[in-house]
């Protein structure tokens, strides 16, 4: 599973057993995400969280870092049976965005941004499984 965290919204990806393609879950408000994730635990297994590592263009934390930080501490504490990774997420908004622009939505869709958020945390899981894949471990 993969994690697009905001302040406001969530994004959140899955991928299939095999873990060969991600897809888009859902776009859960920050307030509701851990209720959400607990429902979601005990329905469904989760292999590994992969959380979005913010970081500006000279690798340096980006200013929701420390945000970031702290949703990741809370995640291993209510899920300490879930292994957590963090992975790089620069331009994955912005990949989004083009993706959705491509994809021959309207604009009024492609501006949804609950909808960018979902695809963030697609393109952040496929570019995690990808990685790994390629022997990075």
């Amino acid at each position: 599973m993969a994690i697009d965290y905001g302040t406001k919204r969530i994004g959140l990806a899955v991928t299939d057993p095999g873990q060969i393609i991600a897809t888009a879950l859902e776009t859960v408000h920050s307030k509701d995400v851990i209720e959400y994730l607990r429902k979601y635990f005990q329905a469904e297994k989760v292999e590994c969280i992969v959380v979005g590592d913010p970081r500006q263009m000279d690798n340096s934390a980006s200013q929701i870092g420390p945000l970031v930080d702290n949703f990741v501490k809370e995640l291993k504490r209510k899920f300490p049976e879930i292994p957590i990774e963090r992975y790089d997420e620069r331009f994955t908004s912005v990949m989004a965005q083009q993706t959705l622009l491509m994809s021959g939505l309207k604009k009024s869709d492609r501006q949804r941004k609950e909808l960018i958020d979902q695809t963030s945390a697609v393109i952040l899981l496929q570019s995690f499984m990808n990685y790994r894949q390629n022997g990075f471990k």
